[in-house]
Parts: C-alpha cells; sequence; structure tokens
C-alpha cells in the first residue's frame, strides 16, 4: 500500500508538471531523435521544478523507449561525450586541492569529478516507473557495448548507482509458492535460466510439494519483478544427477526425514543488473530460513551445472588432453554413447580428471578460475565438494557441460575461511575425493603431482 501511494502520487505530480511544458516537435530522424532527447536530459539537468523536473525525466523515458537502434546508439554516443565531468570545474577543485589539501576541498574534488551522467540517472528515476527503466537502459547499453566500449564510462555510472540502489538492505526475501499471483508465477517460468520450466504443471512440482522450495529477491521499486531465485529441494544425501531430482514420477520426501537441503537453480532475471551482487545474500538468507524452519537438516550443497567445461575442453590450449582421447571425447555432444556402458566407462575414465584439472588448475589469462558458476560459488565461500560424472545428460547439459554436474558445499563453519582464501590467494578449496581425481590425471597423462592446500 505505502508504495502503490507514493507512485500514484510521483504519477499525480508528473501528469500535473506535463501541463506545465511546452514540448517541441518530436523529430523523424534518427541524429534529430537523439538530439532532442539529449536537450530534454540537458534541461532535465538545469532545471529546478519538482513537478516540471518529473514531467521531463518521464518524458525522456517514454520518448527513449521509442528509439530506433541507430538513434539509441546516437543517444548513448551522446551520453560518453558530453554529460562526463565539468573539467573547468573539475581544475578549479584540482588547483584548491594542491594549494590545500584537506577535508573540505578534497569533498568539493570528489564531486566535482563527478560525470555529469549520474545526476541525470538520479533525476531519471523520479519518474513513475524511473528504476526499472533505467535497468532496461542498461541491459540495452550492455548490447551496445559489444561492439563499442567507448561507451564502458557509462556502464560504470550504473553499475555504480544501482550498488547502491540494490543494496541488501534495500532488498525482501520472499518464498514463491502455488499461492504466489500469476503474475510473478509466470516470470519464474520465463527467466529460469539454468533448467527449463516448460509448462505451469512443471512450476507446480518445483515449488508446490512440501520437500521443494523457491525463494526470490524483490526491490520496492520493482514489486512484482524478481531480481534472482533460488530453487531448493529437500531430500536425505547428497545427489549426483539432476533427472532424478526434476522426475515427474519422483516420490516427495517428508521434511522431517530431509537432512540435505539443494540449490539445484539460480537465476539472475535482470539483465540491466548484471554485475550488481545479489547471489551471495540471496544463498545465505535462504540457509538461515532453512535452518530455522528445518533445524534437522544440516547439510547446503549446490548441484551446479559446469557451463564453460565443453568449450574449454574443445579448444584450451592448457587443457592436458592426449590426442588418442580425442575422437572419443569428441561423441560426447551424442547422446548415443550414454545408452553404450562401456563407451561410458571409457569417457568417465577420462573426463574425471580433466574435469579435475579445469577446476583446480586451469585459469583465465587474468588469474581467475575458468568456470564462471565456480567463480560465483568458491567467491561465497564453498567448498567444490564433488564432481558427478552422467550428472546432467541433458542436450543441454551435454553441450555446455559435457554431462558433468558438481556439488559446491556450504559448510558455515568454513564459509569464511573459504571465501578469503579464494578471494585473497585464488585458491580454490575442494574436497579430498576431487584432489584424488587429479591424481588421476596425472596416473592417465603424465602429469607432475600437484600440491594442494588442506580444505
Amino acid at each position: 500500500m505505502p508504495n502503490a501511494f507514493f507512485s500514484d502520487l510521483v504519477s499525480n505530480i508528473a501528469e500535473r508538471g506535463r501541463t506545465l511544458l511546452r514540448l517541441k516537435t518530436w523529430p523523424t530522424d534518427a541524429v534529430g531523435q537523439a538530439g532532442s532527447l539529449i536537450d530534454m536530459c540537458r534541461a532535465l539537468l538545469t532545471g529546478r521544478g519538482e513537478a516540471t523536473g518529473v514531467a521531463i525525466a518521464a518524458e525522456v523515458l517514454s520518448r527513449y523507449r521509442t528509439l530506433d537502434a541507430e538513434a539509441r546508439r546516437g543517444f548513448f554516443s551522446a551520453l560518453a561525450d558530453d554529460f562526463g565531468p565539468d573539467h573547468e570545474r573539475l581544475a578549479k577543485a584540482m588547483d584548491k586541492w594542491k594549494a590545500e589539501s584537506n577535508d573540505r576541498t578534497a569533498a568539493d574534488l570528489h564531486y566535482a569529478s563527478e560525470p555529469r551522467r549520474l545526476e541525470l540517472f538520479r533525476r531519471l528515476n523520479r519518474a513513475p516507473g524511473g528504476t526499472a527503466a533505467l535497468v532496461d537502459m542498461r541491459a540495452e547499453l550492455l548490447a551496445e557495448m559489444r561492439a563499442n566500449k567507448a561507451l564502458a564510462p557509462i556502464d560504470k555510472d550504473f553499475t555504480h548507482l544501482f550498488a547502491s540502489w540494490f543494496n541488501r538492505g534495500f532488498l525482501v526475501l520472499r518464498r514463491i509458492d502455488w499461492s504466489t499471483p500469476a503474475s510473478v508465477l509466470e516470470r519464474i517460468i520465463r527467466y529460469e535460466a539454468v533448467h527449463e520450466i516448460h509448462d505451469w504443471n512443471d512450476l507446480r512440482r518445483r515449488i508446490d510439494p512440501p520437500d521443494r522450495r523457491c525463494y526470490a529477491f524483490f526491490h520496492p521499486a520493482l514489486t512484482d519483478e524478481p531480481l534472482i531465485f533460488v530453487e531448493v529441494a529437500l531430500i536425505e544425501q547428497i545427489p549426483g544427477a539432476i533427472a532424478p531430482l526434476l522426475a515427474h514420477d519422483r516420490a516427495p520426501v517428508a521434511p522431517e526425514r530431509a537432512r540435505t537441503a539443494v540449490f539445484y537453480s539460480i537465476s539472475n532475471c535482470q539483465k540491466g543488473l548484471a554485475g550488481v551482487t545479489f547471489g551471495n545474500f540471496l544463498i545465505k538468507q535462504v540457509v538461515e530460513e532453512l535452518r530455522r524452519e528445518l533445524p534437522r537438516v544440516e547439510t547446503f550443497v549446490t548441484l551446479s551445472p559446469v557451463p564453460g567445461f565443453r568449450a574449454w575442453l574443445a579448444s584450451a590450449e592448457d587443457a592436458p588432453i592426449d590426442p588418442e582421447a580425442l575422437p572419443l571425447i569428441a561423441e560426447i555432444d551424442n547422446p548415443a554413447w550414454t545408452q553404450e556402458p562401456e563407451k561410458a566407462e571409457r569417457l568417465r575414465k577420462i573426463i574425471e580428471p580433466l574435469a579435475a584439472h579445469y577446476f583446480l588448475k586451469a585459469r583465465l589469462p587474468n588469474g581467475r578460475v575458468v568456470d564462471p558458476v565456480a567463480r560465483f560459488h568458491l567467491g561465497n565461500g564453498a567448498r567444490l565438494e564433488r564432481i558427478n560424472w552422467m550428472g546432467d545428460l541433458s542436450r543441454k547439459g551435454l553441450k555446455e557441460s559435457g554431462g558433468v554436474m558438481v556439488n559446491y558445499l556450504y559448510d558455515l563453519d568454513e564459509i569464511e575461511k573459504n571465501h578469503e582464501a579464494f578471494a585473497n590467494q585464488g585458491e580454490v578449496m575442494a574436497s579430498s575425493a576431487v584432489k584424488r581425481m587429479l591424481k588421476g590425471e596425472r596416473q592417465i597423462f603424465g602429469i607432475p603431482a600437484p600440491s594442494f592446500a588442506q580444505g
């Protein structure tokens, strides 16, 4: 109710402000559209009236949505070129800082160095639906940046603001169940990015039974738009494959018998919030929720895909692959081998050591762990607990992960230590079972034995 009242109030202010404006005719060509919109942005920055400011912000966002691709590129280019710091003001602030270095001149220098885009985005955010519109704008900016890296400063400004606007203190955790409004449930189906939800019956099997849970973070400015959600299975033991968890005819586990909570799907919902951290807070808060509700659950693990593994096998120069094994590895993409036990066993002996190498030894040129899912969970303080051969035999699982899935264990007593080791030394904490797989690599490929930190 308070959010609805405030939203109506802002809309009313915007509507009243429109009557005070005499807006120019909207040009029809791309250059003219972008230029006219930039003129409105300048007016928004220089204006002082609250009603007209909200009205101009609403008009900017409304007209932005009508831009075609060419006009949008022109708009972003103008934001990059014309809405940076005020150079004259910045030079004066630098001179004052050099003449007298103190807290006051430091503060003046800080504010003088701020790009004018930041204030523009703050003022645009005052419009009805402004937050959602800016999140969508950043998603389009990220797409444009693939071809134009000069737009990166705009993205840094968006990231700076969103890190504050979507601070953990503003987020609300809500459990998603069959009584959740249909508009939200429809979005859960649409945004699921790990294991496709095929229809409403499939969704119900994931959120309605007593041994299933789904939680999502929401933001007050995006009331019915989940930011990120996690699907949880309550079972007795750590799982090694996804198919039994999603099976239509599976036997439900009574919650009082469950000893393990499995996070088997985590999906980010808003492309425009890429890089804004939610997942680590989500998992840790869900763990606390489950511990309060089900005190007998003592093991918290993921069942995670390995989305970069198959591509690494095909192209990585540091992959220690015996050339004679290449023809067999190439057959992973064809599901037929899953019905041939002898071939599957031959593949297992090759793939498991390579998977251990992928997680424990392979690195990007910047020194980071190759796998993005691994970076996420290891950065949260989880431990690489188990590599599961034939964990996901779906077409997507074979194409992206070579059929491999992994368990990351969230040991609540070790999370902080693991996080520090990974963040500061890049150290991957792994179980002895995973380390033994890497020794298997040495036996197969003649690689020297590695050394490990204990974890």
